[in-house]
């Protein structure tokens, strides 16, 4: 069984976990496949959008059991390694030149809750479920950290990752978690409008405006506002931008 589906319709491309049987839970294949995947769809012009989904009953159940039985047993640069295999999984994700969109249904836990969070866009069905439980096992969630501080700020990071709690969709909503909260029933429909809606946009203002949001935290007030002059510069010399101010000057 392949452990992912990838397909592409017009300029939305799929990303599915195909473990169901094991929740989608994360190995060290399940990463490797993500990181080369999205690192193809980043660089395929007729890709717009990216949709991460996941077959089964949950999105993603964190670490596969088998999995962590391995690493127990790894030595210490062994694990260097496999750390430094997420932390690049992730990134690929987030600094990913086109939008990503999380389908979330089901247990997004631990891992399978970082993978959300690394996303530009996080659609929750309503009987979602989220929570970093590492803390549980005396694990930590070092690599997701760096993301959920710039997602949700200390204050929520802190309570979500020292508490290992599992909050719903609602909950992961109104922290900012997640993007949006939906209906069960309307799951797909709602990320089929969303794909579709920014596949209508400039495929090379996207990519720089997700540049952009990469790179602007960290700077300072002065450093952030000479980046985005730079830019703001560049981005009028592009064909898209060209292009986009004669159809508005003509309409």
């Amino acid at each position: 069984m392949d452990i992912l589906h990838v397909a592409t319709e017009g300029s939305i491309a799929r990303i599915t976990l195909n473990r169901p049987d094991k929740r989608n839970a994360l190995n060290a294949d399940l990463l490797l496949r993500l990181r080369a995947e999205f690192r193809t769809l980043s660089a395929d012009a007729r890709v717009k959008v990216i949709v991460l989904a996941a077959n089964g009953k949950a999105f993603c159940a964190g670490a596969d059991l088998e999995y962590l039985q391995n690493v127990s047993k790894y030595s210490a640069m062994e694990n260097l390694a496999d750390s430094q295999l997420l932390q690049e999984t992730f990134h690929e994700i987030y600094s990913c030149s086109k939008p990503v969109i999380a389908r979330v249904h089901g247990a997004a836990i631990a891992g399978g809750c970082g993978l959300a969070s690394v996303c530009d866009y996080v659609v929750a069905s309503e009987s979602a479920k989220f929570g970093y439980s590492e803390v549980k096992i005396g694990f930590i969630p070092a690599v997701v950290m760096v993301y959920l501080l710039r997602k949700i700020g200390d204050t929520q990071a802190r309570r979500l990752l020292l508490s290992a709690e599992t909050i719903s969709a609602q909950e992961a909503f109104r922290l900012g978690l997640a993007t949006y909260c939906v209906p069960d029933i309307d799951l797909d429909v709602f990320i089929d409008r969303l794909a579709e809606t920014l596949s209508q946009n400039s495929a090379t203002s996207m990519a720089l405006t997700k540049e952009m949001l990469v790179n602007l935290h960290g700077m300072s007030l002065e450093a952030g506002l000479r980046y985005a002059a730079s830019m703001n510069a560049f981005t009028r010399m592009t064909d898209d931008c060209k292009a986009g101010i004669a159809k508005f000057l003509s309409a």
